[in-house]
């Protein structure tokens, strides 16, 4: 069994055919997914996915995109949504200088507190960092004690992932790793403790090798199994174990 710690299952993207998705995805063997939010609306939908299928779980978050907009009521919404049974995490939350530099205050305002929300619920937290490493290991280290989670499609270092391994935090793999391009993340998942590992998919964006190009899905993040198995030449069926415990320990157990 494998999980999809990281999917965008209320994408538009998937309205003609949500349901043969997640039978996909079931008749291959993910034992569950957790679907993320990027802003209030589509974390609503995110439950609403969450509520129609065993599989699918939630998680409810302002993406560091949607920084801008949100408010202060916003704070009090999302943690009222975060009540929800099928709610795991906080998410997608974090850093993106990428394309904007000029907000980066907002940005962290607004990463911190997710952060002390997820603290206050004991919740994890799923984290996106694009270009914004160094900010957000700095808010790390000192807003984010108390809290758990993993860093979504890493793309740092693999210094910065051991202090990310001390610190107790989790990364997250996906299409990427099995690009030919791949910069930093293969060496990182073939040095790291597979302790810390989680398998994703940000479907739809990022579609693994042989599907690259396509729309992705949740059954393709038996790709990425394969190519950690490749990578750290062990047994598929391991990195299927390891992984799925990984999850569960961090978004199952309270």
């Amino acid at each position: 069994m494998l999980v999809d710690t990281h999917a965008h299952l209320d994408d538009k993207q998937y309205d003609a055919d949500r349901d043969e998705v997640i039978k996909r995805a079931a008749a291959d063997d993910v034992k569950f997914i957790i679907n993320m939010g990027a802003d209030i609306a589509s974390s609503r939908k995110a439950l609403v996915v969450a509520d129609n299928y065993d599989i699918v779980y939630a998680a409810v978050g302002i993406h560091p995109e949607e920084a801008d907009g949100m408010t202060s009521k916003d704070d009090y919404i999302l943690s009222e949504l975060a009540e929800g049974k099928k709610i795991l995490a906080i998410g997608e939350i974090g850093l993106d200088y990428h394309f904007r530099m000029d907000n980066k205050e907002k940005q962290k305002n607004v990463f911190v507190r997710q952060l002390d929300i997820a603290r206050q619920l004991h919740l994890p937290v799923s984290i996106h960092a694009r270009d914004a490493h160094g900010d957000l290991m700095q808010i790390l280290k000192k807003e984010g004690r108390g809290v758990r989670g993993t860093i979504h499609c890493y793309s740092g270092s693999m210094e910065m992932a051991r202090e990310l391994f001390k610190m107790g935090w989790y990364i997250g793999a996906d299409g990427p790793l099995t690009f030919k391009n791949a910069a930093k993340l293969p060496e990182v998942v073939q040095k790291m403790p597979l302790e810390r590992l989680l398998l994703e998919t940000d479907c739809p964006y990022l579609a693994p090798v042989p599907k690259r190009g396509k729309r992705n899905e949740p059954a393709f993040v038996k790709y990425t199994a394969q190519k950690v198995a490749e990578l750290r030449n062990i047994a598929y069926e391991e990195v299927s174990r390891i992984t799925t415990a990984n999850a569960e320990t961090l978004f199952l157990e309270r």
